[in-house]
């Protein structure tokens, strides 16, 4: 009789535990609605790609399918010199800026391949880059382009050319 009692009262503690840990899960609150609520519309922000510096303010033209990635401060007199970035190859950019400048430039490196159109006299004493247009083959060796980083999108160009205003900013 002992055993049948001791029996008896474990699985009544048991049921006991269980029908506690049933009430709190009931009485627990409800968890809150995130927004918006239903009925609402949330409010998608325009996406807009950054508009970098016209042909005027650079002094030179802009590659028509160039996507201006960035302006970065050359950090001597307030000179900058900005980014662009092109699906094309760089063979036909430096074609582009051949004919446009009218100006056969000159070849920096062959491997990787630069080409380099000057714009206007180098002062060293108020430029960190002399004024020019440098278009960069981001293909060679392999490599899948330059990666261009905004916020959380990703994106790699095979050329890249960066314009140095000779008006040093």
């Amino acid at each position: 009789m002992r055993i049948r009692l001791v029996v008896v009262a474990g699985a009544t503690a048991l049921a006991g535990v269980l029908c506690g840990t049933h009430a709190f899960a009931q009485a627990t609150p409800p968890r809150p609605v995130p927004f918006p609520t239903a009925g609402t519309t949330p409010a998608t922000p325009a996406v807009t790609a950054p508009q970098g510096p016209d042909d005027a303010a650079l002094g030179a033209p802009i590659y028509p399918a160039a996507v201006f990635l960035e302006t970065v401060d050359a950090g001597r007199g307030g000179q900058q010199y900005h980014l662009y970035g092109t699906d094309a190859p760089f063979a036909d950019i430096v074609g582009y800026y051949k004919t446009t400048l009218k100006n056969g430039g000159r070849v920096i490196f062959q491997a990787p391949a630069m080409h380099q159109f000057d714009l206007g006299r180098f002062q060293e004493q108020t430029m960190a880059y002399p004024p020019s247009v440098v278009v960069k083959d981001y293909l060679w060796n392999g490599s899948a382009g330059y990666l261009h980083v905004d916020g959380t999108t990703s994106r790699r160009f095979p050329t890249i050319i960066q314009i140095v205003p000779a008006t040093g900013k």
